[in-house]
């Protein structure tokens, strides 16, 4: 597959063949799954009374039939209420709140409890991005930053008091520790956030997944031994322009086999986020509130291209033989060398062409063994 429909249009960072992504969704393999099942979409933050019906448009036309939501608990609810019973969520600290420090510790019990009873989640979310360092004082940082710290414990056993498993973010992509992140001193290396977090699996059963590839899609090797050695984690394949340049540097041979040997512990998931700002033009002055996804479009037509860009990368790397250039830009290409990358480059993507009985594991097979296990 080397050829995308084409439409007159105007390329954009979502968009850069500009094509017809609804278009483009119809050329693609069915998803091998019997007649009535779809998709699912494991990984997602799904928020605004407009953008969500928008995105669950756009799903529906890439075979998707539910997605599990990640955001603060009012917009959770703000969310079940136009989504219904296609939304399925994950608890969610409310870091972008005015007390950061309350969101990850007393609030996000309370928060873990409510989502539990009133919106029937089954999972919670640590978010143990490296910038945390910076979002939290110092003074904190034991208490909260590694996953084996004091406030991580208390929502962890909290979770599991429940019933509930355990997702993670857990470290980042190495092109951010190349520059966002090359303070060491600061940030550590990349392999130390792992530490804590095997420590974690080791003293409770979960289930755990880590989600954008366990933060590690540069590293295939490492990813193996990681879920070999934890029988209880998964790893989801969202942040999609991150999976898609990284997976496809592997070998072709030896990424397949990757996805092959473990297709019981792989989600789908895209991580796209919605948000009502996303409709419109920016303001003038942008508000502290804003939020930072907002710019990534400024119409529902363009927000319409943000989320079905990251289906359509997806399905290309998973479902497809497809070798080319992403549609979507990659901003990190520039970030590490802009004398040869713009706001416009690219990587390869090479698809994997998966077996289609490997193909319904990780669309959905999983996702759904994964949540009856959860009691959902």
């Amino acid at each position: 597959m080397s050829d995308v429909p084409q439409v007159p249009s105007t390329p954009t960072a979502s968009n850069r063949f500009a094509i017809d992504y609804m278009q483009a969704a119809r050329t693609l393999p069915h998803p091998p799954l019997p007649h009535g099942q779809g998709i699912i979409d494991f990984h997602a933050h799904i928020g605004g009374r407009e953008a969500g019906p928008l995105y669950m448009e756009v799903a529906k036309a890439f075979g998707v039939e539910r997605v599990y939501s990640m955001g603060a608990l009012d917009a959770s609810k703000v969310t079940r209420e136009v989504l219904g019973d296609f939304a399925r969520f994950i608890a969610f600290p409310n870091f972008r709140g005015p007390d950061r420090y309350a969101a990850f510790t007393s609030g996000f019990l309370h928060d873990i409890r409510h989502f539990h009873d009133e919106l029937g989640a089954r999972l919670i979310k640590l978010w143990n991005a490296p910038r945390l360092r910076e979002l939290v004082p110092v003074e904190h940082h034991k208490e909260i930053i590694e996953f084996d710290s004091p406030w991580r414990v208390r929502a962890i056993e909290l979770a599991q008091s429940l019933g509930m498993g355990i997702m993670v973010h857990i470290a980042d992509p190495d092109t951010w520790f190349q520059t966002k992140y090359a303070d060491k001193a600061k940030f550590g290396a990349k392999r130390k956030h792992y530490e804590s977090l095997e420590r974690m699996m080791d003293r409770y059963e979960g289930p755990w997944i880590a989600a954008h590839m366990g933060g590690f899609s540069e590293d295939l090797e490492f990813l193996d031994g990681l879920l070999e050695r934890n029988p209880n984690l998964f790893i989801d394949t969202s942040a999609t322009k991150w999976v898609v340049r990284e997976v496809s540097k592997h070998p072709i041979e030896k990424a397949r086999q990757f996805f092959i040997k473990h297709r019981e512990q792989i989600l789908f998931g895209t991580d796209i986020v919605t948000t009502d700002e996303q409709l419109t033009p920016p303001p003038a002055e942008k508000p502290s509130t804003r939020s930072p996804m907002a710019d990534l479009a400024d119409s529902p037509a363009s927000a319409r291209d943000l989320y079905a860009s990251r289906f359509y990368a997806l399905r290309l790397l998973l479902d497809t033989g497809y070798h080319g250039e992403s549609p979507i830009a990659d901003p990190d290409l520039m970030m590490v060398d802009p004398t040869k990358y713009n706001a416009m480059s690219a990587p390869t993507l090479q698809g994997l062409s998966l077996p289609k009985d490997v193909l319904a594991d990780i669309y959905r097979d999983n996702a759904v063994r994964l949540s009856k296990r959860l009691g959902e």
